[in-house]
């Protein structure tokens, strides 16, 4: 039975987690870099160490440390939350190795999902959709050419074993893809210590959905239906709601059971999300497998009631489920927009002292926060400084309250996208829940005349 849990995170998540493991009477144990050492999660934690300077490979990424202290704290469990070593096959095996329980499935079905293109094979193997595509890593920029010419162009050219929209890039010609392949291979080399490539058909007008399942150590799977994720900017979410507002009860009934099937083709345990693209004929396609917890996570527990970081602390002290799919029904409608200390004009990122962080409160609104006032945002990490949900009885009444909580939020001493957030829920397009992939690209990254 896990008594303490060591959380392997920083910011907003750890102090997440935390909130949950209070819940359930289990002690935290948090490390953190120097850079870290007077954040919020540091002092809600029941112990605290110190991991070393703030870049990621002498802390955050410092597997050895990160168990060293493990085993000094006497932490029976490490979650990973997500980013830094959250799907890292590696990580989870060493955890296992050394008698720590890892909160998360099993190291090789981390390994078989981190790999874009193994996870490509598996799906197919599942009957799930897959965009058309290579189904091995393709050698060559010239042969990516011939390859690209067969299944038509505009292609996603994207990195095996890439994340975060690094290695990733769209290409419609073939001088355009010569150049790409080597410069996106030699990034993922750098990134990911992988160079593979491989290359899908583009689906243009393109959703971005994506389904949360739970699995327990019985083969029980479930899943808490489907997050809308297509307001991106550079491949990274911006604002996310549940349940989507394009998708009819019939789509909504069939990516669900292709996300259990595929979860359950796998062996899958714990948390996970099965990504989609959604063309605008409701035809979906497997994108990618996130191991872990998302960071747009609240929504779905806020439509659903089901907290998935407590779920996840169950499944891995081996507890069933509880529940089956039948007794999960969408209730309400919830919106997380994530704020960023960054330029809203030039999306630059910007680091500083916050002197004032004042963020409205009320029984519809959840902040999931990294900062406070009087608190330094240091250039080392990922400039999400906080996430606002919000919930309401219909997606309209939502859009209104997180409009009105947006108006209100008070960020000074550093630049935030805010004013950026404010513009997004105010467009019509997004009002009415006409968005793509393309959302921000069309609409807030032109020139104006």
């Amino acid at each position: 039975m896990i008594t303490k849990i060591l959380i392997a995170n920083r910011g907003e998540i750890a102090s997440r987690i935390i909130k949950t493991c209070k819940k359930m009477g289990i002690q935290t144990v948090a490390v953190f870099s120097e850079a870290d050492q007077s954040a919020p999660f540091v002092k809600m934690a029941d112990e605290s160490f110190l991991l070393g300077p703030p870049r990621v490979n002498e802390s955050y990424l410092n597997v050895d440390k990160i168990l060293s202290i493990a085993k000094k704290a006497g932490a029976d469990a490490i979650h990973p939350g997500y980013g830094f070593l959250s799907e890292s096959g590696s990580f989870a095996e060493k955890c296992e190795k050394a008698g720590i329980t890892f909160i998360g499935p099993t190291s090789h079905v981390m390994d078989m999902m981190g790999s874009k293109i193994e996870a490509r094979k598996a799906m197919k193997k599942a009957n799930v959709p897959i965009v058309p595509g290579t189904e091995e890593a393709v050698p060559s920029a010239e042969e990516a050419v011939e390859i690209a010419n067969d299944i038509g162009y505009p292609i996603m050219l994207k990195a095996s074993a890439g994340g975060g929209g690094i290695g990733m890039q769209v290409v419609h010609h073939d001088d355009e893809l010569l150049k790409a392949f080597q410069n996106n291979a030699k990034r993922a080399e750098s990134f990911f210590g992988d160079g593979s490539m491989f290359l899908e058909k583009k689906i243009d007008d393109a959703r971005h959905i994506e389904i949360q399942i739970l699995a327990d150590k019985y083969g029980e799977v479930v899943h808490l239906f489907e997050r809308e994720c297509s307001i991106q900017r550079r491949n990274q979410k911006v604002i996310e709601e549940a349940p989507s507002p394009f998708i009819s009860e019939s789509t909504r009934k069939r990516m669900g059971e292709a996300a259990v099937t595929a979860a359950k083709s796998l062996g899958y345990t714990n948390a996970g999300t099965i990504e989609f693209l959604v063309d605008k004929d409701e035809n979906f396609y497997f994108l990618e497998m996130n191991t872990r917890i998302q960071v747009e996570h609240p929504i779905t527990e806020e439509i659903t009631g089901i907290d998935i970081v407590e779920a996840q602390i169950n499944i891995a002290n081996g507890k069933e489920l509880g529940f089956q799919q039948e007794d999960l029904t969408i209730n309400g409608h919830a919106i997380e927009a994530r704020i960023y200390a960054e330029d809203p004009k030039t999306f630059f990122p910007s680091p500083g002292h916050i002197t004032t962080f004042d963020i409205p409160t009320g029984d519809y609104i959840r902040l999931e926060s990294a900062v406070t006032s009087n608190y330094d945002v240091t250039p080392f990490y990922d400039p999400m400084i906080c996430k606002l949900i919000v919930t309401g009885n219909s997606r309209e009444t939502a859009i209104n309250k997180l409009s009105e909580t947006l108006e209100y939020i008070k960020i000074e001493g550093i630049k935030t996208n805010t004013p950026l957030l404010i513009d997004i829920v105010k467009h019509e397009a997004f009002q009415t829940g006409e968005t793509t992939t393309r959302f921000i690209e069309e609409h807030f990254t032109k020139p104006k005349s």
